[in-house]
């Protein structure tokens, strides 16, 4: 999240915001009819990661590399939406977007594929999705990033939304999440996460004050070894910087003793 100038290219089907883009410098971004961004996408590497901070997104595959399925609640520019698809092809996608709008763009503007037996992107709230008993157990990997076109905070924030977020997810389920706004808004957050999840932890800002957090269903053994071990393997195939990651959750470790 961050902001620029906004510009002409709209979807505007209405009751939602209207969905826009701007270019620079090769990289174009998703606004909600202001100026802040929602997501971008290089135009030369359309299903790569643009963002740093949706690159750390990613910092579930340090603990689980074979997820049967990830759920993206918020598709904004479909950047992990897309990336889980091409780039895991064992695991089943499913995307959450309530904004038609966001939908339209993306299919149109940020190459998302059509769905398939394996990508199922649903226009939906994401509270409905979570609390909705027939999808409890049934995901590895929760990409949460709820945003709307002021991005105060994220949108769904409750101690009820994460307990319905931690009720999704299998044994050994991992969420990560995608904390910007008003100050208040990370302990707010936090703390309703920690009532809810074995183990939470949260990386340094990287990039205009977005913080990602990873929230454990069951908390992990860190072995900082076998993690870096990991990252290499995570940056040789996937070309994500992961040992930044380790590097993130190691120093966690040692700002809470």
């Amino acid at each position: 999240m961050s902001l620029t100038n906004a510009s002409p290219s709209r979807f505007d089907a209405p009751g939602h915001p209207p969905a826009t883009t701007t270019e620079f410098q090769g990289v174009r971004s998703l606004h909600l009819g202001t100026s802040w961004v929602q997501g971008a996408m290089r135009l030369a590497k359309p299903d790569n990661i643009e963002l740093e901070y949706v690159q750390m997104m990613m910092m579930w595959l340090l603990f689980n590399d074979r997820p049967r399925h990830i759920v993206q609640l918020g598709l904004g520019s479909a950047a992990l939406t897309k990336f889980c698809y091409r780039r895991l092809p064992d695991a089943r996608v499913t995307a959450v977007e309530l904004n038609p709008n966001v939908i339209a763009i993306c299919n149109a503007q940020f190459g998302l594929p059509p769905n398939d037996g394996r990508l199922n992107v649903m226009e939906m709230n994401a509270m409905d999705f979570v609390l909705d008993p027939a999808n409890h157990g049934s995901v590895d990997i929760l990409q949460v990033d709820l945003y709307d076109e002021e991005a105060r905070g994220p949108v769904l924030d409750s101690p009820e939304f994460y307990q319905a977020c931690f009720d999704c997810l299998s044994d050994g389920g991992i969420m990560t999440t995608n904390v910007f706004g008003d100050f208040a808004n990370y302990d707010k957050n936090l703390q309703a996460m920690e009532l809810v999840f074995d183990a939470v932890v949260w990386l340094p800002e990287v990039h205009d004050a977005n913080i990602v957090v990873i929230a454990f269903k069951q908390s992990p053994v860190l072995d900082f070894s076998v993690l870096y071990e990991r990252a290499g393997a995570i940056k040789k195939s996937l070309n994500l910087p992961a040992k930044s990651w380790v590097n993130g959750l190691k120093g966690w470790m040692l700002d809470q003793q």
